[in-house]
């Protein structure tokens, strides 16, 4: 007879806990149901981009194009290839963007072939903005620009990249190692008195002689390798004079290497050039070449570039 009575009493009123507890947790009438999430990332999402745009990404990306060499690496760096569907003739690294189907050049994007594949996103630079982005945005297409010009900027890229793809751990995985391996760098080049910061020329190009000034990136890695440029008072990438290059004696030189088809003449121009005979640099063998990739684009593999002009610049602290 108990049994019987605890089953009359205590079932009805488990049963009715269990109603209120399912009644309360479910959402009101007319109440929206939460945004799908993404490793983090929620969906409908909106973001600041590197120019200053911000962009609606209404769902998680499933076709993503690129419009630049850079911006191609970041996306295999965070995992993110299989969605590749479209990239430029000049996107290389790695080997497997070479299979991926091409939409034209850098800046002279195919908007039709664009507009055919129907990316969900498209990742373009500051060169598409006048032409190309108001174009793909008429069609309806999502694009959001990346600009970076320094180190820290390429890693807000990627964290960038990794938001909009809801690849949040794996942008945020990869640029934690990007900062420590700048760290091992700056920490050592940022105590140096300036006495000791060799004056450095980067040789962008021969004939006209150009380098690289404030505002470029390449100006970032010398200063945080702890070398003076010579053509820091400058901006972005002027032509130079010989004479101005010799007058300031650079005790370092950095040859741009394997840009389109220049392969090595800017290496050769330096190491054969007369003039440069009393130069610092030609007389203690201090002259370098890098390859253009590892500086000219704003990838991951721009750490490669800042640890090898740490190595040329300061070869005492980082043998």
């Amino acid at each position: 007879m108990r049994i019987k009575w605890l089953l009359t009493v205590w079932v009805p009123a488990v049963l009715t806990i269990i109603i209120v507890w399912l009644v309360a947790c479910a959402p009101n009438a007319g109440e929206e149901l939460s945004a799908p999430r993404v490793e983090g990332t929620i969906f409908p999402l909106e973001v600041v981009d590197q120019a200053g745009r911000t962009v609606r990404v209404a769902e998680l990306p499933e076709k993503i194009i690129s419009l630049a060499p850079s911006n191609t690496e970041i996306l295999y760096a965070i995992g993110l290839g299989d969605k590749l569907v479209g990239v430029t003739e000049y996107c290389d690294y790695p080997e497997e963007a070479k299979q991926k189907p091409q939409i034209g050049g850098y800046s002279t994007v195919d908007i039709e072939k664009v507009v055919e594949i129907e990316p969900d996103l498209v990742l373009a630079t500051r060169i598409h903005e006048g032409e190309v982005i108001p174009r793909l945005e008429s069609y309806g297409l999502t694009v959001v620009v990346l600009a970076p010009k320094t180190v820290e900027e390429i890693i807000e890229s990627i964290d960038l990249i990794g938001q909009v793809t809801g690849k949040g751990e794996e942008a945020s995985q990869l640029t934690l190692e990007m900062e420590a391996r700048v760290k091992m760098i700056t920490d050592r080049t940022a105590v140096l008195p300036e006495e000791q910061k060799p004056n450095v020329f980067y040789v962008l190009w021969y004939d006209p002689l150009t380098t690289a000034g404030s505002g470029s990136r390449i100006h970032d890695l010398i200063v945080k390798a702890g070398g003076n440029n010579i053509a820091g008072d400058l901006s972005d990438y002027p032509d130079i004079s010989l004479e101005t290059v010799i007058s300031m004696n650079p005790q370092v030189i950095i040859a741009d290497v394997g840009h389109g088809a220049g392969e090595d003449l800017n290496y050769q121009y330096v190491l054969n050039e007369k003039r440069f005979e009393d130069v610092d640099a030609r007389r203690n063998n201090r002259v370098y070449q890098i390859d253009s990739d590892l500086v000219s684009r704003p990838a991951p593999r721009i750490i490669e570039g800042l640890e090898s002009f740490a190595k040329f610049i300061h070869p005492e602290l980082f043998p």
